[in-house]
């Protein structure tokens, strides 16, 4: 396999729309052990010089906010066949953390994100683009759910930040770059017949 160019495939959407779902259930179908997963969140920028009041109060949605040049050359370095050390960020805290995550070089590199469309030159590595699109009240219930349960912040500060940076960045960056998707894909992991066209492309590409 270390001949054969890896497949870099990217699913993009808006917060909560399903992402992760797809991302999960092709790595059940495909087999994780051919899958190079990176997911764009991890290369949240750290910002240690800020108090966590004003940590919490940053733009996450804006493209600034992440580090993208890491996760290109992290691609790209995939793309050679090296492994890369993926950074591990702590939402509770806004911080990245001290440890990172070792991610072998796959037949498949699976970036997800809601900002991988938006810069060309991460585009542009991309083989696949999938766009998961699904309605805002669904978006937004499904993130108050998770940000609640899993991220520990109130319901209070979830809606601030969904009003104040979540919805004008959808509206402004993620949404756009729909455009640049190959395939758009409403309903995300929940829709079936999507999925298994998705993952059967998948499989043919990594025959021989």
């Amino acid at each position: 396999m270390s001949e054969k160019k890896p497949i870099v495939f990217g699913v993009a959407g808006g917060t909560a729309s399903g992402k992760t779902t797809v991302a999960r259930t092709i790595l059940e179908s495909v087999g994780a052990e051919q899958i190079a997963y990176l997911p764009h969140d991890a290369y949240y920028r750290d910002m240690p010089h800020l108090t966590l009041e004003e940590r919490a109060h940053q733009n996450y949605d804006h493209p600034n906010s992440l580090e993208t040049k890491l996760l290109i050359k992290h691609i790209e370095k995939l793309l050679k066949w090296q492994s890369v050390q993926v950074p591990v960020y702590d939402f509770t805290t806004h911080r990245r953390t001290e440890e990172t995550v070792l991610v072998e070089p796959s037949p498949i590199i699976l970036v997800d994100g809601i900002l991988i469309f938006t810069k060309r030159k991460l585009r542009e590595l991309m083989d696949i683009k999938v766009y998961v699109d699904t309605d805002a009240d669904v978006r937004f219930i499904r993130r108050l759910e998770r940000d609640i349960h899993d991220r520990g912040r109130s319901l209070p500060s979830v809606v601030e930040q969904y009003m104040d940076t979540v919805r004008p960045m959808h509206l402004k960056f993620v949404e756009p770059s729909k455009r640049h998707a190959d395939v758009i894909i409403p309903h995300g992991g929940l829709n079936k017949v999507a999925m298994e066209m998705v993952v059967a492309r998948l499989r043919d590409l990594l025959r021989p």
